[in-house]
């Protein structure tokens, strides 16, 4: 949900616009009457900062864009940002790593809103390094983007044996994403751009109708399932994503986590023949 940056006022109806919620049914959720919702939405009247916070609740908006409605209208941040090192965050820290071993040798990587890598397990740094080597020689201080790797022109894109097939349902969901995190849209733009060149005259189709992409002779999967070339021989996996529940953090509402699976015999055969000892060339913490 794209919130707009003109006034409280604005944002406030243009969050309820995208709920389709009434004014009536929203001032009965929130027991205030719908006059007062009405006024508010109006820039007569300015809601309470604990109204404001149920408010958006409400609404389901992003806690980020909470603190940022909340600022503009003259409170203090409605949550807070804390750092994934700071003692408050322990246990959520903790839990990220149980679930980064517990995944090994499967890549798992810990990415915030912009895919910006924060934490990943060996399978994961294995998978990083095969599919794009110069991490290897990137600056420590340098942080690492998801993004930026698939839309590198050697990257992770050009490793992919059916790029054909994931391609275009990887730009759906991209797209996707960008609704809600503007930020990352001009990434997504060059993902796409790199996708004309990798399917040429297939493009237009591919790109506009993701579902309909198919290798020739395949069944469609119910799953996007990328196939990687690697040193090893192919591999191919799906996956998941792990959030934190009702999170009142930016940071952990921002984190994500994405867990490989095997999906074949022969990609479990050859994770579990590897001695997995490589790690990034830094220890990121948001």
């Amino acid at each position: 949900m794209v919130i707009s940056e003109e006034s409280v006022h604005d944002s406030l109806r243009g969050a309820r616009a995208a709920t389709v919620l009434s004014q009536f049914e929203l001032s009965l959720r929130l027991g205030v009457s719908q006059r007062h919702i009405s006024y508010v939405e109006n820039g007569r009247a300015k809601p309470s900062r604990a109204l404001l916070d149920a408010w958006l609740v409400e609404l389901g908006v992003p806690i980020a864009t909470r603190n940022s409605i909340a600022l503009k209208a003259g409170y203090a941040p409605l949550y807070g940002e804390a750092r994934l090192t700071d003692p408050e965050l322990a246990h959520a820290s903790a839990a990220l790593t149980h679930l980064l071993a517990a995944n090994d040798p499967l890549p798992c990587y810990v990415m915030d809103e912009q895919w910006n890598l924060l934490q990943t397990n060996r399978g994961g740094a294995w998978l990083a390094h095969e599919l794009m080597p110069s991490l290897g020689v990137r600056s420590a201080s340098t942080p690492i983007n998801m993004l930026d790797l698939l839309c590198h022109p050697d990257g992770v894109t050009s490793k992919v044996t059916n790029i054909d097939e994931v391609g275009p349902q990887m730009l759906a969901q991209l797209r996707h994403e960008a609704t809600l995190h503007p930020a990352i849209t001009s990434k997504v733009n060059q993902y796409e751009s790199l996708l004309h060149e990798l399917l040429g005259s297939q493009a237009r189709h591919a790109l506009q109708r993701p579902r309909q992409v198919e290798r020739a002779g395949a069944a469609r999967s119910p799953l996007m399932t990328p196939r990687f070339m690697t040193s090893v021989g192919e591999m191919a996996f799906f996956s998941m994503f792990t959030t934190f529940g009702t999170p009142y953090d930016i940071t952990l509402a921002s984190i994500r986590v994405e867990h490989f699976f095997a999906a074949d015999a022969d990609t479990r055969s050859r994770l579990n023949a590897l001695q997995l000892t490589t790690t990034l060339p830094h220890d990121a913490q948001p």
